[in-house]
């Protein structure tokens, strides 16, 4: 995976006020910094809900798949990162998609 990965927060796209401009301009900083196919590391911060964080880990199923949590100091959140191989940027968007029909998901 580019070490660029990093650079590339999606909170940080600007999105057009639509969230077909937000998709494309994603893309778009995808494809300019990463080499596909590739493994990717997604990221994502959920209430400590066990329901939660399965529904996220249900979403990405390639046998590469490879999941590491993390709790808050309360105890109220965990982050989850995800890393797993996607073929193209249209992948990574499409993992994006499905976590965001999750409730009370955040995506970084």
């Amino acid at each position: 995976m580019s070490e660029l990965n990093n650079n590339i927060n999606i909170q940080d796209i600007e999105d057009g006020n639509n969230q077909q401009d937000f998709y494309t301009n994603f893309k778009e900083k995808l494809i300019a910094v990463e080499q596909f196919p590739s493994l990717y590391k997604f990221k994502f911060i959920v209430k400590a809900d066990l329901d939660k964080i399965e529904q996220v880990k249900q979403v990405f199923t390639h046998a590469s798949t490879k999941y590491a949590e993390k709790e808050s100091s309360g105890g109220k959140y965990k982050s989850i990162t995800v890393e797993t191989f996607v073929n193209n940027a249209d992948e990574v968007i499409d993992y994006y998609k499905e976590v965001s029909k999750i409730e009370s998901v955040i995506m970084l």
